[in-house]
């Protein structure tokens, strides 16, 4: 019994900070200009001078301000990304609260972790995103499967101790 409450806790756990974590991405939409004026600051300032990091980043914070400027209405579209992250991050709602029952929930979210890097391998040459922000955009699936990979491990288990 106890093995089964620690792997629960666990499963729950893992789900908690996956859901956080997508919400919190989600999150830092909302403020894109602030942060890539301040992100810049931090690169640009930086003990350590990677220049196309720098380069890149400036090109991304200009193009951002400009845009913003002159088209408000442009980071509509950052709003909805948010927005997705977050109402994403509630669909691991199920898998908490009945981890086994709602597993479909977690390959779902490994699928779309895995999907994140064709995504990104075909579609940044294409926007002329440099092959360092493919790799950067790439951990992203990289990342986020690993815990869920764990939490279904977990939940298999867990089906096989609740029989």
């Amino acid at each position: 019994m106890q093995k089964l409450i620690a792997l629960q806790t666990r499963v729950q756990l893992l789900i908690v900070f996956f859901i956080f974590a997508l919400v919190a991405a989600g999150l830092t939409a909302f403020p894109l200009s602030w942060e890539l004026e301040l992100l810049e600051q931090i690169v640009r300032a930086s003990p350590i001078q990677i220049p196309p990091l720098i380069a890149w980043v400036a090109l991304v914070n200009g193009g951002l301000q400009a845009t913003y400027r002159q088209y408000p209405f442009m980071a509509y579209g950052t709003d909805w990304l948010a927005f997705a992250h977050i109402v994403i991050g509630t669909a691991f709602i199920g898998p908490l609260r009945d981890p086994v029952k709602n597993i479909w929930v977690i390959e779902w979210g490994m699928i779309a972790c895995v999907l994140v890097i064709p995504l990104a391998v075909i579609v940044n040459p294409i926007r002329g995103i440099p092959f360092f922000w493919t790799l950067v955009d790439c951990s992203f699936g990289v990342f986020g499967i690993i815990p869920l990979w764990f939490v279904r491990r977990d939940i298999l288990h867990l089906a096989e101790l609740r029989k």
